[in-house]
């Protein structure tokens, strides 16, 4: 399919998290993405401050070249590229039924955003992640849940279509719009890609058999049930106890379970924590797992989970509608307040029972999602829908 001309592409999520010097988290993956997809037929839209401004496709160019680049020195190359973005960006350039695409959630809670886009008469397309702080405002920051509902009241007034990352996403979507008696842009469901597996993948050499969890330390991810399940398991299996394997930095509200993590000694003796880990050591800790394990109590993807199936890994998860989704019903959903089966799962999965054995049997027809897909069916609705550019426009 012809990739289309002068599509407008926001990046401002991806010049301000680098000029802060956050690490990508899935979101920005999923820009960064999108931005190496179009690099070459877009132009790059920054806001600041409610202010919106679209770049000559020579700024622009150099500005994807610069977000492509990583190591440090970001913000020096940022600032010596200002004056020729302010210079070059658009004034009164007509861009009438431009096809703007805003794949990160940015400015959405701002209502100047939404005007601009009224303004000068764009087809915008956004692609909405999750929503966990409307569905689920507890397990979020303070303030985040009103945020979140005017990004998804601006996302539906002024998109021609949304993307969902998941059909279960898309669903939460439609009963929001319905709850707020809002119209309906066209919506469509699309995998987000996983990454290639390293050429060669080598699981660590761990003194015993490990089951590894992978995501932010954070209360939705719900790390306090599997800290409070593995002490169980201690007493229960003592020196034959597996090893508990968390990936993933300190986040927000997790305070129980950041406090067993530090000073509890059966959990230090069974638990090791990763705060990060590079591509290659994360491929191996899956492979060479007894599972993956993925309690969450919400969850708009999780990638993880295609990243265990696609190795080989059983996967235990929580009975989200995505989970099932994503993983086409090979992995065990359990409720994930319920610690007893919970532990009786682990427990079983310690040796080749017959659930581990038909996940592992499942697994041999399993195709995971790559980004070519999701950018193949994302731009066939699009041209379905009428949305997408021809060529020369």
């Amino acid at each position: 399919m012809t990739i289309a001309p002068q599509l407008l592409l926001d990046v401002s999520r991806l010049v301000w998290r680098r000029w802060a010097g956050r690490l990508p988290t899935g979101i920005d993956r999923v820009c960064l993405a999108w931005l190496d997809r179009h690099a070459d037929n877009a132009r790059a839209v920054l806001q600041w401050r409610g202010r919106v401004r679209v770049l000559s496709a020579a700024r622009s160019a150099r500005l994807f070249g610069l977000l492509a680049q990583r190591g440090p020195g970001f913000r020096a190359r940022f600032c010596a590229m200002v004056p020729g973005i302010v210079a070059s960006a658009s004034g009164g350039e007509d861009l009438a039924g431009r096809l703007y695409c805003n794949v990160g959630h940015t400015g959405l809670n701002h209502p100047a955003l939404v005007q601009w886009v009224a303004a000068h008469r764009l087809r915008a397309v956004f692609l909405v992640h999750d929503l966990i702080p409307i569905t689920h405002p507890d397990l979020c920051r303070p303030g985040e849940a009103a945020r979140h509902h005017r990004r998804m009241r601006h996302a539906l007034l002024a998109a021609s279509a949304i993307i969902a990352n998941s059909a279960a996403t898309r669903n939460e979507l439609a009963r929001f719009a319905a709850a707020e008696r809002l119209p309906v842009p066209r919506l469509h469901a699309a995998w987000l890609g996983s990454p290639d597996r390293p050429d060669r993948v080598t699981p660590p050499p761990l003194d015993r058999p490990w089951f590894v969890t992978v995501g932010t330390i954070e209360a939705r991810k719900n790390h306090l049930l599997l800290l409070t399940l593995w002490r169980d398991l201690a007493r229960i299996m003592g020196a034959a106890t597996p090893l508990l394997v968390v990936v993933g930095q300190r986040g927000w509200e997790a305070g129980s379970a950041l406090a067993l993590l530090d000073h509890d000694p059966v959990i230090r003796a069974h638990v090791r924590e990763l705060g990060r880990a590079d591509d290659a050591t994360l491929a191996g800790l899956i492979a060479g797992a007894r599972a993956l394990l993925m309690p969450s109590l919400a969850e708009g993807f999780g990638l993880p989970v295609i990243e265990a199936l696609q190795a080989g890994t059983p996967v235990i998860a929580s009975d989200l509608p995505v989970f099932d989704e994503i993983g086409r019903s090979i992995p065990l959903l359990l409720d994930p307040h319920d610690r007893p089966a919970w532990l009786a799962a682990v427990q079983d999965f310690c040796s080749d029972g017959p659930e581990r054995t038909r996940q592992r049997a499942a697994m041999a027809d399993f195709r995971a999602p790559r980004w070519p897909d999701h950018f193949t069916s994302v731009e066939t609705w699009l041209q379905q829908e009428g949305l997408w550019p021809q060529p020369g426009v």
